[in-house]
């Protein structure tokens, strides 16, 4: 049973497997435009400008491996795009963004997540 379970005469138990397994291992928003900066994130140390429209992000307590899921999304203008590419390492996410025509383009906010095992 979890620690902060409340008795209800029903006790019910959860693998913790599955919630070490199943939970996100990092996240992160942050503004992409100007002086990047971290609107707010969960295991991120830090972040770096790489260019126009590309960006790392050093994860606090590294991956087991680069076999883990990133998955990410920007916003510029208000609208939101699917043009991202993820490229991952055990220690650092760096995230690239590109527009129509695939000219590249500071994000207004990126938003990045991993999921997988830590080391």
């Amino acid at each position: 049973t979890t620690s902060d379970q409340v008795k209800t005469g029903t006790e019910k138990s959860l693998d913790t497997s599955y919630l070490l397994n199943g939970s996100l291992k990092s996240w992160l928003n942050m503004n992409g435009q100007g002086t990047i900066a971290i609107n707010d994130s969960f295991n991120i140390a830090s972040i770096t400008d790489n260019g126009t429209g590309s960006y790392g992000a050093t994860v606090s307590n590294a991956m087991s491996n680069t076999y883990y899921v990133a998955a990410g999304e920007h916003s510029s203008n208000g609208s939101f795009s699917a043009n991202y590419r993820v490229l991952p390492s055990t220690t650092t996410v760096m995230v690239c963004y590109t527009q129509a025509g695939n000219a590249m383009e500071d994000a207004q906010t990126v938003t990045v997540l991993q999921g997988g095992d830590l080391a």
